[in-house]
């Protein structure tokens, strides 16, 4: 628990999105605290290469499906390198949630680090 209210916490009072590194969302999903770890890729990049666990929750359907994040879960979210995760994140915090991860660098980054196995696109 400490581990995820560490990452989880965000730098300043005004922002409650942490852009973290691949290896620091690692930490998170292997310390066993409950995540939710949120793919914004549409299905077909999904479907292509996948971080395992994740849900996927594509962008051109998003502004219909966020509600089934709840808004006191801590939620990571990813995309191909970083920016519509941000995007995503961002939307959120506006809707009211406030645990928040955006993966610094996507998936992209992820499998040059953390998971070789996974195909690059």
């Amino acid at each position: 628990m400490r581990i995820l209210k560490q990452l989880f916490k965000p730098k300043s009072k005004n922002s409650m999105i942490r852009n973290l590194n691949p290896y620091e969302v690692k930490e998170i999903l292997d310390s066993g605290e409950k995540v939710r770890l949120i793919d914004v890729r549409e299905e077909w990049e999904n479907n292509l290469a996948r971080i395992e666990g994740c849900e996927l929750f594509p962008l051109s359907k998003f502004n219909n499906e966020y509600d089934k994040l709840g808004k006191d879960e801590s939620l990571i979210v990813y995309c191909h390198h970083g920016n519509r995760s941000m995007t995503v994140c961002n939307f959120l915090l506006k809707q009211g949630y406030s645990n928040l991860v955006n993966l610094r660098g996507g998936i992209a980054l992820w499998a040059l680090t953390v998971d070789p196995k996974i195909k690059q696109y």
